[in-house]
């Protein structure tokens, strides 16, 4: 079974829907925008550009729908039976004040029950910003935590990796308090040492890209059953120094690696592109094949949360 183990709403949006409501609102597209959808090669700030751009236009129960439609499509179509499905309410909510939390869900719990329609499982991970540190982590769970949705599975960290993750640990475990699972994004933006601290002071339980990591820390991983989502066409953007890709590294020292398409609305890409890419980094099938294992054992969307404690 194929899972997309790692799929952002707010970088899911059909390019199509983004250019209409464009047009539709009298919006000029940020360049970074084109240059992603040309298969070129960005700054993380210029991708964080394009990535708000596609947010904004998310103020509504339909848009949200339609974004998670848009996921829902592009996983079918790769062969996929699910996806992991990260997502900021707190963004569109607070920040932006653009529509409530209660059509914010409203506008997911349709597209999932879609998507469950359609044979595809799915689950939402709320994430927080790293950057703007854990005063804002709080801040996510006091407006979710309340009266959060079955299908939330989990909660992780994103943005910018500039907070050490030990001050991230009180965030973490009151999240785990209240059932979800944790994750982070490390080892992408931030230094391979990042992936070390997420778990070790973090207590994180699951890592998105990791791709900087050293030897020492893929077999700290290996040794704790860490899993990890790499996503290799996103790295190719937005990480193109790192080279050659470590996930073959990753693999064989028994980091268990899965696939995601992290933001397939701005980088262009499914499930199936990426397992091509993996393929093309001289992959056996027996580590292909593992990987695909490795994608559906470690889902979210497959397992129930946990009980609140």
């Amino acid at each position: 079974m194929l899972i997309d183990r790692h799929c952002h709403l707010e970088g899911s949006l059909d390019p199509a829907w983004v250019r209409a409501e464009s047009v539709r609102r009298g919006l000029t597209l940020p360049a970074p925008l084109g240059s992603l959808w040309r298969g070129e090669a960005v700054a993380f700030d210029a991708f964080i550009e394009a990535f708000l751009f596609g947010s904004k236009l998310l103020d509504s129960e339909g848009a949200i729908r339609a974004a998670v439609g848009a996921a829902t499509r592009r996983t079918k179509a790769a062969g996929a039976a699910g996806f992991d499905l990260w997502m900021s309410p707190a963004f569109l909510v607070t920040h932006l004040k653009q529509l409530s939390l209660d059509a914010f869900w409203r506008g997911v719990e349709s597209g999932f029950a879609d998507a469950a329609r359609e044979g595809v499982h799915a689950c939402a991970v709320v994430d927080a910003v790293n950057h703007f540190g854990p005063v804002h982590g709080h801040a996510v769970l006091d407006l979710v935590e309340r009266d959060l949705p079955p299908f939330v599975a989990g909660f992780s960290t994103g943005g910018l990796e500039q907070v050490p993750f030990r001050e991230w640990a009180p965030v973490f475990d009151r999240a785990r308090k209240a059932g979800l699972r944790i994750a982070a994004h490390a080892g992408e933006n931030g230094p391979g040492s990042n992936v070390r601290e997420a778990v070790l002071e973090g207590g994180v339980e699951r890592i998105v890209h990791g791709i900087r990591a050293d030897d020492a820390t893929l077999a700290l991983l290996a040794e704790r059953g860490i899993p990890v989502d790499v996503c290799p066409s996103s790295n190719a953007a937005l990480a193109a120094d790192v080279t050659p890709h470590p996930l073959p590294r990753m693999l064989r020292a028994g980091v268990r690696c899965a696939l995601g398409t992290d933001d397939p609305g701005l980088i262009s890409c499914d499930l199936a592109d990426e397992r091509a890419k993996a393929a093309a980094m001289v992959l056996t099938e027996a580590e292909l094949t593992k990987l695909d294992a490795f994608g559906a054992a470690d889902a979210w969307c497959l397992a129930p949360r946990t009980e609140a404690s």
